[in-house]
């Protein structure tokens, strides 16, 4: 850890939203085509913004907060939060919503909108209506000024067939409306005429919920950063850093990694379009996928006005290593007790800064994986990079112990 070394997080969400609202990143359990909504997966994701929360009471699931977890905190200083709020299943996620809004007066800052009838628009922290409408894909333009943007078309999914023959490999296919996307999933990448025809099945399967599509220019791109931002009427603006993301040819998320060197323009064409959200009011953090192609120029592909990934890297980078950073979400291959140790070996040696931990022992009556996500930090990449490859063979073993 650094020198100096300060026991909190650079900025809290408690700092943002003060205590009396109750904040859930859980997505609803209602089905979405364009979002992989495995259920621990889910559940899982509960736990992520837990180090980062401050005082704000906040909902997770069970078997993101049992003694593992606290084992995890403990071996690098850190107390496991009390405001938590747990549930078990869909039934008492619900529930616990439900009661904290209409039986004890509590907002909700949720990550994702839920559907009217399990909580009323007016318990939302952040207007329903308002956070909507900046995570629609299709009204990027609006939120980035008319600036940054690549040659795109938004078309009825009714046109879409004649309105993708006219374009040119390579391009990206988008979900228009407000369903949420994350992780690469519902962004299809078109190299060829083979990855076109297996994104016009998933577009097929989705055709009852999706209006329009868009389809958009694939940029070359020479980085891809994730800058990010906090809003509150109290601070104004804050530029929180950023990192670059690492995705596979298809856009498929594969963890993010501290950026260091990020160019003026980029990190003021973020302020410009975290100032458009202010005004528009928005409050909280966001994070923005800003493209610099092999000409210099800045594409903005995605908004996220909430939390992502990468999010708590930034926030605690009071707390790793000078140099490199790498966040990253891991699940054991069989034998959970050993993934733990694993885990946990890395963790006290100082390698890996622990954000999250979801317990699949904890479930009784069916075979769960175990799964975390957290930070691995050293003083350069190449370190990180040989340190990561040791944990992942490591993990491979992890099969061969358990049979």
């Amino acid at each position: 850890m650094k020198k100096n070394q300060k026991t909190d997080p650079i900025l809290t969400l408690s700092d943002l939203y003060g205590t009396d609202v109750i904040y859930t990143s859980r997505p609803s359990y209602a089905s979405n085509p364009w979002l992989a909504l495995e259920e621990h997966q889910c559940n899982f994701s509960t736990g992520r913004e837990l180090i980062i929360a401050g005082q704000i009471p906040v909902i997770v699931h069970a078997a993101s907060v049992t003694d593992k977890l606290t084992s995890l905190f403990n071996a690098v200083g850190i107390e496991k939060p009390t405001n938590i709020l747990k549930f078990e299943d869909q039934a008492t996620y619900e529930q616990l919503i439900k009661k904290s809004a209409y039986e004890y007066g509590k907002k909700i800052y949720f990550q994702y909108a839920h559907e009217s009838d399990i909580l009323d628009n007016v318990y939302y922290a952040l207007d329903k209506n308002t956070f909507i409408a900046f995570n629609d894909k299709s009204r990027l333009h609006e939120w980035t000024g008319y600036k940054y943007l690549p040659k795109r078309e938004i078309v009825k999914i009714d046109d879409f067939e004649e309105s993708v023959s006219n374009w040119e490999f390579p391009f990206v296919l988008k979900p228009g409306g407000d369903l949420p996307t994350a992780g690469g999933y519902g962004v299809m990448i078109c190299h060829n005429n083979k990855d076109l025809v297996k994104a016009k099945q998933t577009i097929s399967k989705a055709s009852h919920m999706t209006n329009t599509l868009i389809i958009e220019q694939k940029i070359e791109t020479v980085t891809n950063y994730s800058v990010q931002y906090a809003y509150s009427k109290e601070e104004g603006i804050r530029y929180l850093g950023a990192t670059e993301q690492l995705t596979d040819q298809y856009g498929y998320y594969k963890g993010n990694h501290n950026a260091q060197d990020v160019p003026n323009a980029v990190i003021q064409a973020g302020r410009e379009i975290m100032e458009i959200g202010a005004k528009n009011g928005y409050f909280g953090i966001a994070g923005f996928d800003l493209l610099i192609d092999i000409n210099n120029d800045i594409y903005a592909i995605d908004l996220n006005f909430r939390q992502n990934g990468s999010t708590s890297m930034l926030l605690l980078d009071p707390f790793l290593h000078d140099g490199y950073h790498k966040f990253y979400n891991y699940i054991s291959l069989y034998d959970n007790e050993h993934f733990f140790k694993l885990v946990l070996k890395y963790v006290q040696k100082g390698l890996l800064f622990p954000i999250a931990y979801y317990d699949g022992d904890w479930f009784r009556n069916e075979i769960v994986k175990s799964r975390f996500c957290g930070i691995w930090h050293g003083s350069n990449k190449d370190d990180v990079d040989r340190i990561e490859q040791q944990f992942l063979k490591e993990t491979q073993l992890e099969q061969r112990h358990s049979q």
